[in-house]
């Protein structure tokens, strides 16, 4: 999916999650409470005079000083001792085996997995065909050797992903493609044309420099580029004030980028601008993107008569497939005389609806217990994912005139993580079908819709999970709504409040946490002992949009209400108590546990965080921030207001005790700043709290550019929380600052 079109920390939810370690932050309520809300009111801080700004130079010799000072304190304090070592190992191999699954896309005949392991730090990207990844041991052949070719270039290339160009003769082999790479991690990538046929780069072939954005395939000898194109004949930037493109143009093989043909261009007050062509055989066409803000976008489509928009509402996600145009409706849409309420997956003719028509088939409504999570096509059928109270259930819809067929998915496991694919959505009605959970690896398994899945592959058990089990809880909020979790706990439990226990939480942007199954978890914590929760929280997709939207902007504090009800029901349950209790999140789940320390630091006894957003008076004006305002408001307008209600940067009080607490960010993430974590470390180390720090220098906004990094950094988290909530026998809030 686009980096533009999602959260912050989408692609650090899908990163870390195989980790869910991270980093963190600690800070504390200030000043009366809010009457009304219970919520504490921030000071008025002059940011012109904020004495930390310096540390927003993210490369100065300064900033990067006091980032290496900050990094060796921690080390010595975390990672000198043999137990680190042998955690560090452990993950390191969990994260290196040659025995997990390798996810295949399928690109003309042959089946294309990027592979990372111990020889390969950067990566390969290769391909193998069905019939041997059928086998326990696929032959591979190597397309791209990532550390090759750092080393032949001296560069530090990380794997952004590849956009194949689909040849018209279906007979034909596909041959080119548009392969992005990025230096150290960052979201700003290149763009470079690549010979399949020759496994080579292209000379004088398509290629895009360093910056957010793209190319697209029309044909072979034509794009779509919408990039940085510096500044255009009346001086303005060609990127958004959210630093992504604005612009978008059609380039001609041969001819010079600033030749290109513009095909539309934004506003500097839009979030992104893209443009790309559907390539399904029969249902060629092109279409125009843009993004305004998080779940507001318009899309066109382009004929040689030029755009023509697609009249649906701008919050609603809109899906043209072959003949057919899907509406995911985030808010309550009235069409044809009736009234579609929010959440409801629509239907109808694509040709029909640009005609004027609107008559739509509900494919799927919502209830309160129910929404939908995804839907798939393959060839002829439409794959509907749903969450029931936080669990998967497929079904397998049929087209036709007025209401489509339904039946069950063939086979679909009763419990877990489902996630559904096409193999190939113009050949086949094969979906790949992945199920996990906690406590049961992953598996993958090949199945023609109707028919029974073909278990493919199986991830090992990278830990002992036989002491443990699952269980789902429902904790009360402050407003009444009844809030989700899932515990990991031994079987054996005592139940007398002194458990070490990690509560992971996001609560933002629409993002549903579902039960994954993650090695490190288990070798970091949960053979140790420790319990682990996640919190449902509003913020949140998994009870759909009304769930995203009851915590947006001014009711922002309602995710964190919601979080500190899973806390206390966690104490209540005499599972844990605050002194071993630990919370996590990063990106928006920084905020998330910034907002729990400064508003609730009597129940927590340490805090991992990791890339925060923690200065809401500034993060617009920091990298991508300003793509966010749609889900925290702009603090400069009248919404500061309530902004500052849960800006942790504004509410930290130096008189206060605060839980321990870590902080770790990248210096190449481009996405969230990672100025907000370095001046909050430099704000409370200058209070003399119970706080350490560490920064990595490469892996973007997902916090590690390879294994050992992911591994090292997962370890220093693992390692602080059970220091302080475990081994050392507690700490934090309800003992003071150290």
């Amino acid at each position: 999916m686009p980096v533009a079109s999602r959260a912050p920390g989408t692609l650090l939810s899908q990163a870390c999650q195989s980790l869910i370690v991270s980093a963190g932050l600690a800070v504390a309520a200030v000043g009366p409470a809010n009457a009304q809300t219970n919520r504490p009111e921030a000071p008025q801080v002059n940011t012109a005079n904020d004495p930390y700004l310096w540390l927003e130079d993210v490369g100065g010799e300064k900033a990067l000083s006091w980032v290496r000072e900050r990094n060796a304190v921690t080390e010595a304090e975390l990672a000198a001792k043999p137990e680190f070592k042998r955690l560090e190992a452990d993950i390191r191999a969990i994260l290196d085996s040659d025995a997990k699954i390798p996810a295949v896309e399928k690109i003309g005949d042959h089946y294309y997995n990027f592979w990372r392991d111990k020889t390969h730090e950067r990566g390969l990207w290769r391909r193998t065909t069905l019939e041997e990844y059928r086998k326990a041991k696929p032959t591979w052949e190597t397309v791209i050797d990532l550390d090759a070719l750092n080393k032949a270039e001296n560069e530090n290339w990380v794997w952004h992903g590849a956009n194949c160009l689909k040849p018209v003769d279906p007979k034909a082999p596909v041959e080119r493609c548009l392969v992005a790479l990025s230096r150290g991690g960052a979201d700003a990538d290149v763009t470079r044309e690549f010979d399949l046929a020759t496994k080579t780069w292209v000379k004088d072939g398509f290629y895009r420099a360093e910056a957010k954005g793209a190319l697209g395939w029309i044909d072979r000898d034509t794009v779509y580029v919408y990039t940085d194109f510096g500044k255009d004949a009346k001086g303005n930037t060609t990127l958004t004030s959210s630093g992504y493109p604005r612009v978008v143009k059609q380039w001609t093989r041969g001819t010079p980028m600033a030749d290109a043909t513009a095909v539309y261009e934004g506003t500097g007050e839009d979030m992104y601008i893209a443009a790309y062509r559907d390539d399904t055989r029969g249902f060629e066409r092109d279409f125009v993107s843009r993004t305004i803000a998080f779940y507001n976008d318009e899309l066109y489509l382009r004929t040689p008569a030029g755009l023509t928009k697609v009249d649906a509402p701008n919050s609603a996600n809109k899906v043209v497939h072959k003949q057919w145009l899907m509406l995911e409706l985030r808010e309550p849409y009235a069409a044809g005389g009736t009234t579609y309420p929010a959440g409801s997956l629509l239907a109808t003719k694509f040709d029909d609806f640009m005609a004027g028509k609107r008559v739509f088939t509900a494919l799927f409504t919502p209830t309160e217990r129910a929404s939908l999570s995804s839907f798939t096509w393959t060839k002829n059928k439409l794959v509907l994912n749903v969450l029931e109270d936080v669990k998967n259930r497929l079904s397998v819809l049929t087209p036709g005139d007025g209401a489509w067929a339904s039946e069950p998915f063939t086979g679909a496991p009763a419990f877990g993580t489902l996630t559904v694919s096409a193999v190939d959505a113009d050949d086949s009605d094969a979906v790949w079908l992945s199920a996990a959970d906690y406590l049961t690896p992953s598996t993958l398994a090949l199945a023609t819709l109707g028919q029974a899945p073909e278990v493919l592959k199986s991830n090992p058990a990278f830990f002992d999970a036989s002491r443990h089990a699952i269980e789902q809880h429902f904790a009360t909020s402050a407003d009444g709504t009844r809030v989700p979790y899932f515990m990991v706990r031994p079987k054996d439990l005592a139940f007398d409040g002194t458990a070490p226990t990690l509560l992971y939480g996001y609560g933002g942007f629409e993002v549903s946490e579902l039960p994954r199954y993650s090695g490190a978890v288990g070798k970091g914590w949960l053979e140790k002992g420790g319990v682990y929760a996640v919190a449902n929280i509003r913020g949140g997709g998994e009870y759909g949009p009304r769930w995203h939207q009851a915590a947006l902007k001014a009711n922002r504090y309602k995710a964190y209400e919601d979080f500190a009800a899973v806390a206390r029901d966690l104490v209540a349950r005499k599972v844990t108590s605050p002194q071993h209790l630990g919370a996590q999140g990063g990106s928006n789940g920084g905020l998330l546990t910034g907002n729990m320390l400064t508003q609730y630091p009597e129940l927590f006894g340490a805090i991992v965080v990791q890339v925060p957003l923690l200065d809401m008076q500034r993060y617009h004006k920091l990298l991508a921030g300003a793509s966010w305002m749609a889900e925290y408001g702009n603090p400069d307008t009248a919404d500061w207001e309530f902004i500052r209600t849960f800006s942790p940067y504004h509410l930290f009080d130096p008189k206060r005790d605060y839980p321990a607490t870590i902080f770790m960010t990248s210096t190449r993430d481009d996405r969230v700043h990672p100025g907000h974590a370095r001046k909050m470390m430099a704000r409370m180390l200058e209070a003399d709290k119970d706080v350490r720090y560490y920064e990595n220098i490469e892996g973007g906004h997902g916090g590690s550019a390879n294994n050992a990094q992911a591994a090292h950094m997962s370890a220093l988290a693992f390692t602080f929380l059970w220091n302080e909530l475990g081994g050392k026998g507690g700490g934090g809030a309800a003992a003071s600052a150290k």
